[in-house]
């Protein structure tokens, strides 16, 4: 898998990250143990995870697995803080005191004394931004963290924290697809006069742009499920549906699979530095991984820029 660096710093990523979201809760150890064995034996690095995640079961499942599966040295570790979820409830607090004692714990249930990259993992409007970034400033100091970054920060909060810091915010962690283009406005420019990497979550339009939601809603699917309907529900008709199709049209055309289309359009995006894939099950993993992440076309990027011009925007999806 490539590697290239995130940002303007000497880390270096894999061009697919695997994320962690649905870990300890929609999906199990076992299978856990095989998304992250597959993973890794396709050249994969970079592992994203966040307190928050399944109100730390993400993070306690990862460290069971880190250094049976794989060497610690070998791992691009990433983790969050600043959003908890406790019994069904998201709470911000990106203050010192709360990000710090969410790095304590981070480092606690995965078995590790640091993190490769740390992300404060959105803005928050109550607390002085001099305290979050000062926050960040100390975690790197002290050791605890090698990189530092933001995640789901506008274009305007990630220029005025670049301004702030001391220490460089080499990421920031955004949603962004063919579905959801809305970082371009501003947030891309941002980010490359900042010398920030994008990793970016929802790589494959909240698992739209595989083409599965195609005419249905399937019974296993994050779209039928309570908790995540919601989630998926804003990329299912309309122009969305519309970007969904050119994708499956240009995919057949090219003999590549859906999900291949969509994240070799991503990943050579500008100030991308990673895509976040986020399967379930190991069977969605390696339809992935099956993917060459090869150019497209220069006629089928001009195609799909068009369709999708602007998606993201009227959905007031914008973060």
């Amino acid at each position: 898998m490539q590697q290239r660096f995130l940002g303007h710093s000497g880390l270096r990523v894999s061009a697919l990250t695997l994320g962690t979201m649905s870990w300890g809760t929609s999906t199990d150890e076992d299978q856990c143990r095989e998304l992250l064995r597959g993973y890794i034996s396709a050249g994969g690095t970079v592992l994203d995870t966040a307190i928050s995640y399944g109100e730390g079961s993400s993070e306690a499942i990862l460290g069971e697995l880190i250094g049976d599966l794989v060497a610690r040295a070998d791992l691009v570790l990433v983790s969050k803080a600043g959003i908890e979820r406790r019994q069904g409830r998201r709470m911000v607090d990106c203050s010192r005191r709360g990000l710090l004692a969410g790095l304590d714990a981070s480092l606690a249930r995965l078995g590790t004394d640091y993190l490769d990259l740390w992300l404060a993992h959105t803005w928050d409007p109550h607390v002085p931004l001099e305290e979050t970034l000062d926050t960040l400033d100390y975690a790197v100091s002290s050791g605890r963290v090698r990189y530092a970054g933001v995640s789901n920060y506008s274009g305007w909060q990630l220029a005025k924290s670049a301004q702030l810091v001391d220490t460089p915010l080499v990421a920031d962690q955004v949603e962004y697809s063919l579905l959801n283009r809305s970082a371009e406005a501003e947030l891309v420019p941002a980010a490359e006069d900042a010398g920030s990497g994008l990793m970016c979550w929802g790589a494959l339009g909240r698992g739209v742009l595989t083409g599965k939601y195609r005419g249905q809603i399937p019974a296993d699917s994050r779209g039928a499920s309570d908790r995540w309907a919601g989630y998926v529900e804003p990329y299912l008709s309309g122009k969305a549906s519309r970007i969904t199709e050119a994708v499956l049209t240009a995919a057949k055309g090219l003999d590549r699979d859906p999900s291949d289309v969509a994240l070799s359009w991503l990943v050579q995006r500008p100030a991308v530095a990673t895509a976040i894939i986020g399967p379930r099950t190991p069977e969605q993993l390696q339809a992935v991984l099956a993917g060459t992440l090869e150019a497209l076309p220069e006629q089928i990027v001009s195609v799909l820029d068009e369709v999708s011009l602007g998606a993201g925007a009227e959905l007031g999806l914008n973060r």
